[in-house]
């Protein structure tokens, strides 16, 4: 079974969450057009669902935060999620 990861991020704009495809150069995107609260686990399933994938079972969401210019702390945050995730049929979609 092929894994991939799954991120979720945002600046303190719109959520987006993206499947990270490496060698390519345009990566399945899904955009909230909200701001706030957070999408819900309910919210990223359907998303990822949309494009084709699902969480890898026993994956859980990680969390991190970095600054919008890297190194400089002073810069409003960036926030970034993470998950294992694989095609909806098993595969690599």
């Amino acid at each position: 079974m092929r894994t991939l990861t799954a991120q979720m991020s945002s600046d303190g704009g719109a959520w987006r969450l993206y499947v990270v495809l490496y060698g390519e150069t345009e990566w399945p995107t899904f955009r909230w057009e909200r701001t706030g609260p957070v999408p819900t686990g309910a919210e990223r399933r359907a998303a990822l669902a949309s494009l084709g994938y699902e969480v890898a079972p026993g994956a859980v969401w990680s969390w991190t935060e970095d600054s919008r210019d890297h190194g400089d702390d002073s810069t409003p945050v960036l926030l970034i999620a993470a998950v294992t995730v694989r095609g909806r049929d098993g595969g690599a979609a």
